[in-house]
């Protein structure tokens, strides 16, 4: 047995140059989670099938994030490393697929380029999280993917607000011209492909990586790995040896997670209908919706870009469990209290404690989950972590719309509600998670 490598505490810069490449992986992120509904809602869908329109985002996330993790255990280049070239090819992609998506005419060409942009976006995220595990000591741990949520914050906010930016300041169309995507979400879209490929650059050109503890084991290892039966037996094999740590996660995380995917589908609609009085995707009070939500979910990144630095602050103090439990307690009660609205500007307020929410949603699974994996094979099980955020995605993709149209009155505010429910309970489901690794106060 090899004795693991001291890893060296590293300084405030070499944190962020680390971490900076998801300022523009939010982005991505950002302009699909605001806008998604948006386009295909203007392109003539219906509230009951944007459900099922969105699950290319999840089903996408299902295939690449093991995959692409395995694949980033067993890389290694003298120059590049490990995870840096994914972050580099994801961030190409990525930046295509945002300048084609405002350009789709029709919605199966929109949800095609959603599969891409999703899929891309993966590859370039996935090994990020394992970026942290592979060179911070646990004791760093938390406040890496601290700054992670800072920066996830940070990028959410400009990118949540383009649009209204673009339409106020810059005076670009915001009107939906015979059915085209409005100007303003087009070019959203350019400037947030340039963003994610700039980003993701500085910290492929800036940061450096840890060798393999033994390099030449590494070597004989990846030899006897090679073959396409052998990827298949270790991508898919991994899960009947997932820590109990990560297993205990897996619940909380499948009811946060519904909660999430129903915030992101349905919260232009219900914004529209429940407080600017519209369902007609095509009216300019839909549109102007469209961008207050924009409004909204840049002020709960905001929050939760400012609570990165706080959360870790009070986990000390307490524990990692405790603080995640709140924050979603928090979040999921805001979330419920925006169907009792109907004035724009109080919704800022449940937009408060979603922020709180997730900012903890970003740091403490993670944190909590990076303590309790071999550091061989960080990467392949944050990507199979990622399955207990899609497998929940994909569920409510296939029933939220079901339920929204014939239990919920059709009202997709209800549906906010619902979300709000289940993220109360993964917040309770925290209390049984074990954080065998938590740091001293």
């Amino acid at each position: 047995m090899h004795a693991a490598i001291t890893k060296p505490r590293l300084s405030f810069w070499q944190l962020w140059n680390m971490s900076f490449g998801f300022f523009g992986i939010q982005f991505g992120f950002a302009l699909q989670n605001t806008n998604t509904s948006r386009i295909f809602a203007t392109l003539g869908a219906t509230p009951d099938e944007l459900p099922l329109f969105w699950l290319a985002a999840p089903v996408t996330g299902l295939l690449v994030q093991p995959i692409i993790g395995y694949l980033s255990d067993n890389t290694w280049h003298p120059k590049w490393g490990r995870r840096r070239p994914f972050f580099f090819i994801g961030a190409v992609l990525a930046a295509i697929a945002l300048f084609l998506m405002p350009n789709s005419a029709a919605i199966w060409m929109a949800v095609s380029v959603l599969w891409m942009m999703d899929a891309s976006i993966n590859v370039s995220m996935e090994p990020f999280r394992a970026f942290v595990g592979d060179k911070l000591d646990p004791s760093q741990q938390t406040a890496g993917y601290a700054m992670q949520t800072f920066f996830i914050g940070c990028g959410a906010v400009i990118a949540s607000l383009l649009p209204t930016l673009f339409t106020d300041i810059l005076h670009v169309s915001n009107e939906a011209v015979n059915g085209a995507i409005p100007d303003s979400v087009r070019y959203s879209f350019y400037a947030g492909g340039a963003a994610f490929f700039l980003s993701v650059l500085w910290t492929v050109l800036t940061a450096d990586e840890l060798p393999p503890e033994d390099i030449e084991q590494f070597r004989m290892e990846r030899a006897v790995k090679r073959g396409f039966a052998h990827s298949i037996k270790e991508v898919f094999g991994g899960f009947v040896h997932m820590p109990s740590t990560m297993v205990q996660l897996a619940f909380v995380q499948f009811f946060t997670w519904i909660a999430l995917f129903a915030m992101w589908i349905y919260t232009t609609p219900a914004v529209a209908d429940n407080v600017f009085g519209t369902t007609d995707a095509q009216s300019s009070a839909f549109q102007q919706a469209g961008n207050w939500v924009g409004i909204l979910f840049a002020v709960y990144s905001g929050v939760s870009a400012l609570a990165a630095f706080i959360l870790p602050v009070f986990a000390r103090a307490t524990s990692r469990r405790v603080v995640h439990m709140s924050c979603l307690v928090i979040g999921g009660v805001s979330l419920a209290s925006m169907f009792m609205i109907h004035d724009k500007n109080m919704l800022m307020v449940p937009m408060i404690g979603v922020g709180i929410a997730w900012a903890s949603i970003l740091t403490m699974p993670y944190a909590i989950l990076a303590g309790a994996l071999p550091a061989k094979r960080m990467g392949y099980f944050m990507g199979v972590f990622n399955y207990f955020i899609v497998i929940p995605q994909i569920l409510s993709g296939l029933v939220l719309g079901f339920v929204t149209k014939h239990f919920l009155g059709g009202h997709t505010v209800n549906t906010l509600a619902l979300g709000g429910a289940c993220m109360v309970v993964a917040g309770v489901l925290t209390l049984f998670v074990k954080d065998s690794a938590q740091p001293a106060g």
